[in-house]
């Protein structure tokens, strides 16, 4: 059953090479997606390099980040990446940044200290730097001075960049409501945890002066695609499992039983190897994977995915976690679900 022409958008990580994901996306954009999501969480992959192959091979399609994080940046190197990328693909640029997350920020040095008054600084003048402003700004973690994109031969015209926060928590959730352009709801979440977003967004947005209606919501959703139904929930329990035992804000969010999360985190911690990974999946039932991801064959990935939308998501960003990308996009071409 097809809910209609919707929105439709491609998320990658780090299980494809960059290369077939140029192609993964070029094909996207053939089939009509809109966007391409990179992410950047684990020290992996960073997301502005691959978004600039994806931009250069392709017409129409959006690039975007899901999401970079706030501290490793300064907002004078953020905004002069992001209007670089918006010199490669004109006003096909989406910004998306986020908190990061424990431990990992820890261990390489970041203190994610008021991870609330950060974001809203950073957003303010990132937008600012990227409106082609000259920016004097001194608050609590962004002290800048007398600066601006010192563009001398191009194009000195405001960027049109959009900024989406990537909020999980129900805090973040209303500051995103409040000064971001959109937000990126996380995944591994159930649908009925986006009832509860809806509520902050709405807040948020209330605050700003605008409602949860005009403000975008694309959302992350694993995609685990198989005419093999059993193979496809298998390949979802690894992930699901990684991201239950080791990201501490996801499964807080996930609405997961807590005594399951607990069981769990006995067995996981990050970083995890293969070994401890298998054992912990085997604590996971097929429910919880079907509760949080689209998976299954291709017809139940089309039911889950309108689940989210109905639940509040303007465009789902699908997460190909089998190896056949293009059969997924196919199963959801032209916003088709």
């Amino acid at each position: 059953m097809s809910g209609g022409n919707g929105r439709v958008a491609l998320y990658l990580q780090d299980k494809h090479p960059v290369r077939d994901g140029m192609n993964y996306v070029r094909y996207a954009e053939e089939r009509g997606f809109e966007a391409v999501w990179q992410a950047e969480s684990r020290l992996v992959r960073e997301a502005t390099i691959p978004l600039a192959a994806f931009a250069a091979v392709t017409e129409r399609i959006k690039v975007g980040t899901g999401v970079i994080n706030l501290w490793t940046r300064n907002v004078g190197l953020m905004a002069a990446t992001f209007v670089t990328l918006d010199d490669l693909a004109p006003g096909r640029v989406l910004l998306g940044i986020g908190a990061w997350w424990e431990p990992l920020a820890s261990k390489v040095g970041v203190d994610r200290r008021k991870p609330l008054q950060a974001m809203r600084e950073v957003v303010e003048v990132v937008r600012r730097l990227i409106r082609m402003e000259r920016v004097t700004f001194h608050g609590e973690f962004v002290n800048v001075t007398d600066i601006e994109i010192d563009i001398v031969h191009g194009n000195r015209l405001p960027r049109d960049i959009p900024i989406y926060i990537g909020a999980t928590g129900m805090k973040m959730m209303e500051l995103a409501g409040e000064i971001a352009d959109g937000v990126l709801l996380n995944y591994l979440v159930g649908p009925v945890y986006n009832r509860t977003a809806m509520e902050a967004l709405a807040a948020g947005a209330a605050r700003g002066g605008r409602r949860v209606e005009d403000f975008d919501r694309p959302q992350l959703v694993v995609c685990s695609l198989d005419e093999d139904r059993e193979l496809a929930l298998d390949r979802a329990r690894e992930l699901v499992t990684q991201y239950l035992g080791q990201q501490p804000h996801i499964m807080k969010a996930s609405g997961v039983d807590q005594s399951l999360l607990d069981e769990i985190g006995r067995v996981l911690t990050w970083p995890a190897g293969p070994e401890e990974i298998h054992k912990a999946m085997r604590l996971v039932p097929d429910e919880v994977v079907q509760m949080i991801t689209a998976s299954g064959t291709p017809d139940e990935c089309r039911a889950k995915v309108r689940e989210y939308v109905a639940a509040g998501c303007t465009c789902p960003i699908l997460y190909p976690l089998g190896d056949d990308v293009p059969a997924m996009i196919d199963a959801f071409a032209g916003g088709q679900f």
